[in-house]
């Protein structure tokens, strides 16, 4: 999701509905979610909606204290069918519904069939506000969506409402919506057939897993074409979803903006994640999401994100941010998954940072690094990264920007570009398609890069202070003094430095050290030329 608007940041007091919204409760833990089957029937006129969800699971635990599903109000669990026959009992606990199960066989695959209606909550500002969006496009006619991330997506369907459980084997969505529109989804289209009566009935389909809240419908005046995509992988299906008033456009304008985004991001990051079930770019009428397999795309055909740098040097400019930085979720958010939302910097730094390597791999290192530089301005230092797990909440808004230049002070102390793309392609081939843990995302960068740089995530991810490196030299200038501070004990960012000719890669720590220098290395210490590459302060003297 793009970032944000910055709000005041208040300490809050988490409830025992927070615990049972972002933790593994007693009543989640015991079962594992294989696939979810959801069918949806939303009614424009009256904003309502009505459907199932069949939830496929397999048993892991003895301990089966019941049954937790997720479903917020105002919409209502109308009854839970289990394996196609039973009905179960069940009770509400603000969202939480604790459904009353038999035991079951550890090792089993049963089946709850969750039916719901009501009013659904409606998104107020989408997409950054979560809920049902029921508007008109630009020639007033309907068109609907959801937008949850966040919120979650038990504000629109029955599921379990934890990131760390993605279901395993897929999902479908059925759409039953007004014939006259088109309904699309996440995935392959399995079947259109009219109803007779003034519906449509729709069915999509993935076959990977797939983050709750990225399962999203889509439902207005849609038209489609089609492209082949040679890559890393072989072939890979292209499918635009837009306004028919946009067609025209868009068959110029998204194919080479799709394709050099393809292109930057297999190089970077590894083969796109999803070939299976295709990428998907479908219009909407608000900014953009990274609904897996079919990224919400409303940027208005245009470079920047809606006509604005963000980095404010003229280089994002040239490209679409929306595309760009959607789409590089579906490798950092859609295929790499945090368990808990307090670990979103995963998503957002990593793909933010995917915005300067785009700019990199389009026109070179110097753009990027100045692209990096500039979005670094939009830090604000209010708080830290890292949220309270187990809770459902989100950190700082600075895991974008502050993300993507930790990420970059990394790759600049690494001085190893071979390496640093190694690591990266690593990431998306070890954690394909799984739910992580920040440790896990640490520790893997660390023990393949071959030093140890949990202290600087500590350091950018957990704290508000900025490190400052501190230097002077002897009066020949040939022994230079330098140590961090204003940072984390243990703190040791390498620092890696080229000018011209000149270059030279030094290992401070918390503790004042001396290095003997030569051959003019001291012209590389110039405070402008060090923040550029790091974010850091500097003092320079005694």
């Amino acid at each position: 999701m793009l970032q944000q608007q910055r709000y005041a940041y208040n300490h809050r007091v988490f409830t025992h509905a927070d615990t049972l919204r972002g933790s593994v409760t007693p009543e989640r833990a015991w079962w594992d979610v294989q696939r979810y089957d959801i069918t949806i029937q939303p009614d424009f006129l009256s904003k309502s909606t009505k459907g199932n969800d069949l939830i496929t699971y397999k048993v892991i635990s003895n301990k089966q204290p019941g049954m937790q599903i997720d479903l917020q109000a105002p919409l209502e669990i109308d009854s839970v069918i289990y394996n196609e026959k039973t009905k179960l009992p069940f009770t509400k606990e603000g969202n939480a519904w604790h459904i009353k199960i038999q035991h079951q066989i550890v090792g089993t695959i049963n089946k709850v069939n969750v039916f719901f209606h009501g009013y659904p909550t409606i998104a107020k500002l989408p997409p950054w506000d979560g809920g049902w969006t029921f508007t008109r496009d630009s020639l007033g006619r309907p068109w609907m969506t959801v937008c949850c991330q966040g919120l979650g997506a038990s504000v629109w369907y029955p599921c379990k409402d934890y990131q760390g459980d993605e279901p395993d084997k897929g999902a479908s969505l059925t759409i039953i919506a007004p014939d006259t529109l088109v309904a699309v989804s996440n995935g392959r289209l399995q079947f259109r057939k009219e109803n007779g009566d003034g519906t449509a009935t729709t069915k999509w389909a993935v076959v990977n897993p797939i983050s709750n809240y990225c399962i999203i419908p889509y439902i207005g005046k849609y038209k489609h074409f089609h492209e082949d995509f040679k890559g890393l992988k072989g072939h890979l299906d292209l499918d635009y979803w837009v306004l028919d008033y946009n067609l025209k456009r868009a068959k110029v304008y998204m194919p080479t903006q799709v394709h050099n985004m393809l292109h930057s991001m297999e190089y970077w990051y590894g083969p796109y994640p999803f070939y299976q079930d295709g990428y998907k770019l479908v219009d909407v009428q608000h900014t953009g999401m990274e609904h897996q397999s079919a990224v919400a795309y409303g940027n208005h055909y245009a470079f920047g994100y809606r006509g604005r740098d963000l980095s404010g040097t003229g280089w994002g400019l040239k490209w679409d941010f929306i595309i760009v930085h959607e789409s590089g979720h579906e490798w950092f958010g859609n295929s790499i998954t945090t368990k808990d939302l307090a670990d979103m910097w995963v998503h957002e730094g990593f793909t933010n940072y995917a915005e300067t390597l785009f700019v990199e791999y389009m026109w070179g290192k110097a753009a990027g690094n100045a692209y990096n530089f500039g979005i670094r301005k939009n830090i604000v230092n209010d708080r830290p990264i890292i949220a309270h797990y187990g809770v459902n909440e989100e950190g700082s808004g600075d895991m974008y920007y502050k993300g993507s230049n930790m990420l970059h002070a990394i790759r600049q102390s690494m001085d190893n570009d071979s390496l640093f793309r190694k690591i990266w392609h690593g990431l998306n081939s070890t954690f394909h398609n799984k739910t992580v843990t920040t440790q896990q995302i640490e520790n893997y960068i660390s023990a393949n890069a071959g030093f140890n740089y949990s202290k600087v995530f500590d350091q950018y991810l957990r704290t508000i202070q900025v490190p400052e490196f501190d230097f002077y030299f002897s009066s020949d200038h040939r022994r230079l003094f330098y140590r961090w501070s204003n940072c984390v004990p243990g703190f040791n960012l390498p620092l890696a430095l080229q000018k011209n000719n000149l270059g030279i890669r030094i290992l401070p720590t918390t503790d004042w050290k001396t290095l003997q220098l030569k051959n003019g290395q001291y012209k590389l210490f110039t405070p402008k030329d060090i923040v550029y590459m790091y974010y850091i302060t500097i003092k320079e003297g005694k």
